[in-house]
């Protein structure tokens, strides 16, 4: 039986991963938007996938994406398009808030043409600085207050509430810092990796010693596929991220010894918002769904510098 998916923000990192994914699975017929504000034509699957379709355009804007909705009718959606990235949601605050108006168009769509259930990319940024750890979905506060964070959470408000009123059924995704091969290089792994291989100096806000866990990238669309294709934790909430915490300052290390680079670790000021001290999610649900060790950090970073697609620019 044939289902047909629509994924927004699809020609973004994990995204267009997952839509390769996907694509796998000959009954899906895909269908990818995104406006390329952030995202990449490159990194949408290659044409040996004849079920998945690009078409630009911007869910921010209702009548861009009703056209798409009422044409290919959707039965699931994916909707990871946002703007992403600290520095450059931290320097366009009103643009982030924006993203509330493609929620919306989203899920009254969803609710109006027979959508089974959307699947939403909310991220670990919901929490805030660190109240308990490791972060559970249910019993640890949501502290948001950057608007990056709130709009995630305002998402997540949504989805409950329509799911409540009309019967849509959901399941929202807190990722934690996943890496990987087609990663855009503002990010802290892909950034440190491509200063490392010129020798160039690696900086490290404050002290180095905010902790964060990574996931790599397999990892992430294993599980979040295992949810979709499984009917695994419909109607819930669930952290996709490794549980193992490391520095910064460590991360660095790692990746000047993986390289053999020269470069030399520099300290900048500490940034004065959007850097969380700590971050680990409970696991116990991605653990579920993966049914396998994560991804070791160092040997996703190997798999990164083998791959011949990462391509040295700032």
């Amino acid at each position: 039986m044939t289902r047909k998916i629509l994924i927004t923000g699809g020609a973004g990192f994990i995204a267009s991963s997952l839509a390769e994914k996907l694509a796998e699975d000959a009954n899906n017929n895909i269908v990818i938007v995104d406006d390329l504000s952030t995202g990449s034509i490159d990194k949408i699957p290659n044409s040996k996938h004849d079920n998945i379709r690009f078409i630009k355009a911007d869910v921010n804007i209702f009548e861009d994406i009703s056209n798409i909705f009422f044409s290919f009718q959707p039965d699931y959606v994916f909707h990871y398009a946002a703007m992403v990235g600290v520095k450059r949601t931290l320097a366009n605050p009103v643009k982030v808030l924006n993203d509330v108006s493609g929620i919306k168009n989203i899920l009254n769509l969803s609710k109006s043409t027979g959508v089974r259930r959307v699947v939403y990319s909310s991220s670990s940024e919901v929490y805030g600085e660190p109240v308990e750890l490791p972060q559970h979905e249910e019993t640890t506060p949501l502290n948001s207050r950057l608007p990056y964070a709130i709009v995630k959470n305002i998402g997540e408000a949504y989805l409950k509430s329509y799911k409540q009123e009309f019967g849509l059924d959901y399941t929202v995704f807190r990722f934690f810092n996943t890496y990987g091969p087609k990663q855009s290089k503002d990010f802290v792994i892909s950034k440190f990796i491509n200063r490392a291989l010129k020798n160039a100096d690696i900086e490290v806000y404050g002290d180095g010693k905010q902790t964060r866990t990574f996931c790599f990238v397999d990892d992430n669309v294993e599980a979040t596929n295992n949810s979709f294709s499984k009917n695994m934790f419909v109607n819930d909430v669930v952290n996709i991220g490794s549980d193992i915490e490391m520095t910064i300052l460590d991360l660095a290390k790692t990746i000047i010894k993986l390289t053999g680079s020269k470069s030399k670790i520099i300290f900048l000021p500490a940034l004065p918002e959007g850097d969380m001290t700590r971050r680990q999610p409970d696991a116990t649900k991605m653990k579920q769904l993966l049914q396998r060790d994560f991804i070791p950090l160092e040997e996703g970073l190997k798999r990164i510098l083998s791959n011949t697609s990462f391509i040295l620019k700032d």
